[in-house]
């Protein structure tokens, strides 16, 4: 490999002094944005930072204090605008529904960075104008949609914003239009797998090459389960609305890691206790703005938990790799003492032939201890009347993810549709602990 095509070639495929050189660049001009703002004038001054000619290196960015997104909700709504509000054209917010929402503005040329971005991702996977593109993401204040939708649209995909839902809709647009590439959640893609049957249409029938997923964590076995089924290349996408939405990082043809634009975004990974993790180490992704004019973020705990990968990329493209998302930091599960993310479940339910495409954990106290139940959606044909078979499934999967995890878990079977669909991120865990 390395003759793919580059939306951007200088700066994919640009040296390491070169590419560090632009870093540099642009952290100084995002602190010089920074001091602008009330909320990071008092930390950065606090921090006896007063001038970005104060970072000689990108090792001094160390010096920064560290931003979470509980300081992003204290600076709601425009604690971190760095620009007069007549520059904004367009607004981005998380949902909110844990309380104050986090938000993003976005100049013109914000936009039209983070389109670029999107850009060189959808044309690394070996897409472009010849493609018809499926938009199944959410539109609106979630950046799902509208991101990948304009930066299709640069590369010159043919876009059809379908939005979520609505699955007869989907496939009738996947059949009318030779849809060629869509972009969803991994559990939507699973869902439409699901209800093909009932719709008249097989796998054979669709036009589909490509799949982009995100917004929820996913296995690698999900990923060839779905692979699988639709006989496609699926690759794996990573955004948050505070570094943009997608774009952030996508994988190439190679799919081995995803590659995150370094002359938009400085990474670093951190410890539980704050220090740096070498490369192939497990831990929390924190990111610094350095394109952005109207809502510059610097070393924001991501909260996500990824490694980066060794050695460069046989395509060619320069920027450092991270491994899909084991989890975040405050979706790991603690049961009696040991500590789990729901993605090393799902990574041993979708091993199993006979799994269909839906599951669910129950946690719950039994006296002092934690009870988890898997619940999984099987194959039709799992329920043949035999008790002892059914009953020697559920013990086979219990000791196979107790033997992954350390976890003993109890384990139920259902027939397929019967667990909540999801057509947005799925809700995988239920917790009925007490809160303490």
């Amino acid at each position: 490999m390395g003759n793919e095509r580059c939306w951007n070639p200088e700066i994919e495929r640009a040296d390491r002094a070169a590419l560090e050189a632009v870093q540099l660049e642009g952290l100084r001009a995002t602190v010089r944005r920074a001091l602008r703002t009330p909320f990071y004038r008092e930390r950065l001054t606090g921090a006896g930072l007063t001038s970005a000619d104060d970072l000689r290196t990108l090792a001094d960015a160390r010096h920064i204090p560290e931003t979470t997104k509980a300081d992003l909700r204290v600076a709601y709504p425009e604690g971190l605008l760095a620009v007069p509000p007549e520059q904004v054209v367009r607004v981005h917010t998380s949902s909110g529904t844990t309380g104050t929402p986090t938000v993003i503005h976005h100049t013109r040329r914000d936009l039209d960075a983070w389109t670029e971005l999107v850009a060189r991702c959808i044309v690394a996977t070996g897409a472009g104008p010849a493609d018809v593109f499926q938009n199944m993401m959410t539109y609106g204040l979630f950046t799902g949609g509208l991101g990948l939708h304009y930066g299709a649209e640069r590369v010159g995909l043919m876009v059809i914003p379908s939005a979520a839902g609505n699955t007869t809709r989907q496939l009738r647009l996947m059949r009318d239009f030779h849809t060629t590439v869509v972009h969803a959640t991994p559990s939507y893609m699973l869902h439409v797998a699901h209800k093909m049957p009932s719709e008249g249409v097989a796998p054979g029938d669709l036009f589909l090459r490509k799949a982009y997923l995100g917004g929820e964590p996913y296995s690698e076995t999900t990923r060839r389960k779905i692979e699988a089924f639709y006989g496609i290349d699926v690759y794996n996408s990573y955004g948050l609305s505070e570094m943009n939405g997608p774009g952030v990082a996508f994988e190439c043809v190679c799919k081995d890691g995803m590659h995150i634009w370094e002359d938009a975004f400085l990474i670093e990974m951190r410890r539980p206790d704050g220090s740096p993790a070498p490369a192939g180490e497990e831990a929390e992704l924190v990111m610094t703005t350095l394109q952005r004019e109207a809502t510059p973020i610097l070393r924001y705990r991501t909260g996500d938990i990824t490694r980066l990968l060794p050695g460069p990329c046989p395509c060619g493209r320069t920027h450092r790799r991270i491994a899909r998302m084991t989890g975040r930091c405050d979706d790991m599960l603690i049961l009696n003492g040991v500590n789990v993310y729901p993605s090393q479940i799902e990574q041993v339910l979708m091993r199993l032939p006979e799994a269909g495409t839906n599951w669910q954990i129950l946690i719950e106290k039994a006296g002092a201890l934690d009870r988890a139940t898997i619940k999984i959606e099987v194959l039709p044909g799992v329920f043949t009347g035999e008790v002892k078979a059914l009953e020697a499934l559920k013990a086979r999967i219990s000791e196979q993810v107790r033997s992954e995890t350390l976890v003993r878990a109890a384990v139920e079977l259902h027939e397929p549709g019967v667990l909540p669909a999801f057509e947005l991120k799925a809700k995988r865990v239920t917790d009925l602990r007490p809160k303490e």
